[in-house]
């Protein structure tokens, strides 16, 4: 029996794929859990079709992605924050802060997705890099500076 995975199924296979099961693990189980569903001739070429689509919108998305790489990594981000004489900051640089001065220079960044490289928070006035993972297999890496105000 032919099913088509509607999400990951362990020891079976992935998302989107054809495969061939006994009927009964097919029919009691995998299409009544919502797992899978029959694989007719014409559910075949609606998950064809599905597929096409899906590789359209995903080369669409790397492109973008690629483009905003190369704007993240043009930028020069400064940060500018209170520091006490000695150069200590009070509270802390975090990615919120960064996301924010990103958007500053005109590029919207989700905070999720910024990882400061080392470090969790950052305490000191210095040079810094974070990763920002701007799809699944591309990230861009920026630098940037914690400068002290000057009032």
């Amino acid at each position: 029996m032919e099913i088509i995975l509607i999400q990951d199924v362990e020891n079976l296979g992935n998302k989107d794929e054809i495969v061939n099961v006994k009927p009964g693990y097919g029919r009691n189980y995998l299409i009544p859990q919502g797992f899978a569903k029959l694989a007719t001739a014409s559910a075949k070429k609606v998950h064809a079709e599905n597929l096409k689509q899906k590789s359209h919108k995903e080369a669409k998305l790397v492109a973008d992605a690629e483009e905003m790489v190369a704007k993240l990594q043009a930028l020069k981000l400064k940060i500018s924050v209170k520091t006490s004489s000695k150069g200590k900051i009070f509270g802390s640089v975090n990615t919120v802060m960064i996301a924010e001065a990103i958007e500053n220079q005109g590029i919207i960044v989700d905070r999720k997705y910024i990882t400061i490289k080392g470090v969790d928070v950052i305490k000191e006035i210095g040079n810094y890099s974070a990763n920002i993972k701007l799809h699944k297999n591309i990230k861009a890496n920026i630098d940037f500076e914690v400068v002290a105000t000057e009032d």
